[in-house]
């Protein structure tokens, strides 16, 4: 995640930057620095920044699940965590999620493929 891109989060939350690292459970001097570009934004940061946007104004918006909007074959959907815990909408969030056939490695190699997902970016715009 960018320094933009999080201060354009923060934006859309509406929230200061006092209020952000409340809930983020961090430090003011954290958030500014994040926002300057002068710290690396951590996973878990990024993970709750995402997670927050998403679920603004959630009963209004109608959140088709991942399996359907991306067509998973029935084997693939299956062994997916998405689909297990039926949290279609969430794909992004959770770690293992089996996108275009594949576990990715790690939670950057994963947001890489989820930034350019209609499911992702249905839940923060």
């Amino acid at each position: 995640m960018t320094s933009k891109e999080f201060a354009d989060l923060r934006k859309k939350l509406k929230k200061t930057q006092q209020q952000i690292s409340e809930l983020l459970g961090t430090s003011v001097k954290a958030v500014r620095s994040y926002e300057q570009g002068w710290r690396t934004i951590p996973t878990h940061v990024e993970r709750q920044m995402f997670f927050l946007v998403s679920q603004m104004n959630k009963p209004s918006r109608e959140k088709t699940p991942c399996w359907i909007l991306k067509k998973c074959p029935e084997n693939r959907k299956k062994r997916c965590p998405a689909w297990e815990f039926q949290t279609g909408e969430l794909c992004w969030f959770i770690n293992g999620t089996i996108c275009e056939g594949v576990v990715r490695k790690n939670w950057n190699e994963k947001m890489k493929l989820c930034r350019s997902c209609e499911v992702l970016m249905a839940q923060i715009t």
